[in-house]
């Protein structure tokens, strides 16, 4: 029942809000979706992290004649994504409260009904239950896009819902293909589909349906081009759900449905998967280097970021596995906070042109520490959350090939870069006429920042609270790889 909360429990209290009108809507948002974390919580405590198989089960016939069944659970993978979830998504809420949006009582149902959609993915263990709440994820982050956006977020979201939809229909065919290889009356359980022994030749093009659904949702290159674009146009709390959670999805995805399904896929194409993300590696921190709008430096450097987080997939050894997970809690940390960051400066200024800017730090000491933790975690220097899964992820790359290692090493130098760029010239420098009346943080604004600040390093300097949670996992899902 515990799962079943933690799913069902948003889309309740996103109701709720509904009712609520005016203001008031974000405070009650902003109270269930500390509920939820404290259940969360609460589950964490009451997690055995010796044990590899699924805890908190939930098993109930839902399309009984077809063998569908409402099954859902949390083994360490899952449990480190719910965690994830119902850790950023008050703090999102509360990112949002200084926006003066337009119904925010639709607003902010929308977000928890995604949280729904969200929980859902990661502890399904059902196939057709998770494409169901991969859908359901879907839904609300693109009418928060749609209808809060900027001024090109019809064309940049209808581009992006275009190209997730495309992608999700890839996934659902080779759900239905599995489905009917499973013996008897079929089943679309997690674990009738990884019993399953296909042909190399039928796991090579089931492997191209997964991959790219969930290559779509990281994203990886060449599946990319729709992110730059929503993350620019959509509103503040949107951009920090797609980043900070929802491109999760696709990587817990692979774990959890392309890896140890078609092994013999995996094996084949697994060379070509670390190029293209090696590839994205490098062009998304190239590509970010010569951005001027904060916001766009950001979303290219999640595409970088995610690149790396792609390739430890696919070595398929312990290091870049345990990378993949740590990695994906630390990159949902530091890009949240540093896209908050910048909805601070862009509500002070009006402004997100890094040209525009300079001598911030002046008058903001405390949003200097915090952007600089952060920003620091996100170039992954030692003692920071960024260093533990970047080295994780780079020794399991270099474990499986090492030209490949040395190629994404490249990430850690070209992050650098762009980020220490940015940080230079929006806070150092001298006072302009936008710039000199800038305000330090509000008691809202810490309240968001440093949680985060503190997870940073949290995760930097006591990462085993968190990988040894996964570990057991990890090492069932490679014995069911290597099967």
């Amino acid at each position: 029942m515990l799962t079943a909360f933690l799913i069902l429990w948003p889309a309740l209290a996103a109701l709720l809000v509904l009712l609520v009108k005016g203001q008031s809507a974000k405070k009650v948002a902003f109270g269930a979706a500390l509920l939820e974390l404290v259940v969360g919580v609460w589950a964490w405590i009451n997690f055995n992290p010796t044990l590899s198989s699924p805890q908190f089960l939930l098993n109930e016939p839902w399309v009984a004649s077809a063998g569908i069944a409402f099954k859902v659970g949390m083994d360490g993978i899952s449990l480190l994504m719910v965690l994830l979830t119902v850790f950023l998504v008050p703090l999102i809420i509360l990112a949002s409260f200084k926006n003066d949006y337009e119904k925010p009582s639709s607003f902010f149902a929308l977000i928890l009904f995604m949280q729904t959609g969200l929980v859902g993915v990661f502890t399904a263990l059902d196939a057709f239950l998770f494409y169901f709440f991969w859908e359901v994820a879907l839904i609300p982050i693109y009418f928060i896009a749609a209808l809060w956006g900027g001024a090109d977020r019809i064309r940049v979201t209808f581009k992006f819902f275009i190209y997730t939809v495309f992608g999700s229909l890839f996934m659902l065919a080779a759900f239905v293909y599995l489905y009917f290889q499973t013996p008897g009356t079929h089943s679309s359980e997690e674990v009738a589909f990884y019993q399953l022994v296909l042909d190399s030749g039928t796991q090579s093009w089931l492997f191209w349906f997964l991959f790219i659904a969930f290559a779509i949702k990281m994203p990886v290159f060449p599946f990319h081009t729709w992110q730059p674009d929503t993350y620019t146009e959509a509103p503040a709390a949107g951009t920090m759900l797609l980043s900070g959670i929802m491109l999760k999805m696709g990587i817990y995805g692979a774990l959890r449905w392309l890896l140890p399904v078609v092994p013999l896929g995996v094996s084949q194409w697994a060379d070509v998967a670390l190029v293209l993300a090696i590839i994205g590696i490098i062009y998304g921190a190239i590509i970010a280097i010569r951005q001027h709008d904060m916001k766009r430096v950001v979303a290219f450097s999640s595409i970088s970021h995610v690149g790396l987080i792609a390739a430890g997939l696919f070595t398929l050894n312990e290091q870049g596995l345990q990378g993949v997970m740590i990695q994906m809690l630390s990159h949902g940390v530091n890009v949240v906070g540093l896209f908050f960051i910048i909805d601070i400066i862009q509500r002070r200024l009006g402004t997100r042109e890094i040209a525009a800017m300079g001598g911030i730090t002046q008058n903001a000491p405390f949003m200097t520490v915090c952007f600089m933790v952060l920003m620091l975690g996100a170039v992954a220097l030692p003692l920071t959350n960024g260093f533990v899964g970047e080295f994780l992820l780079l020794m399991g790359v270099f474990r499986y090939e090492a030209w490949m290692g040395a190629v994404a090493g490249i990430t850690i130098i070209l992050g650098a870069v762009y980020m220490l760029r940015m940080f230079q010239r929006v806070m150092f420098g001298e006072k302009n006429e936008i710039t000199q009346a800038f305000t330090d943080l509000t008691f809202t604004e810490k309240a968001v920042l440093v949680p985060l600040v503190v997870m940073v390093f949290w995760i930097g300097l006591h990462p085993n609270t968190f990988l040894s949670i996964s570990e057991p996992a990890i090492l069932n899902l490679l014995e069911v790889i290597k099967r």
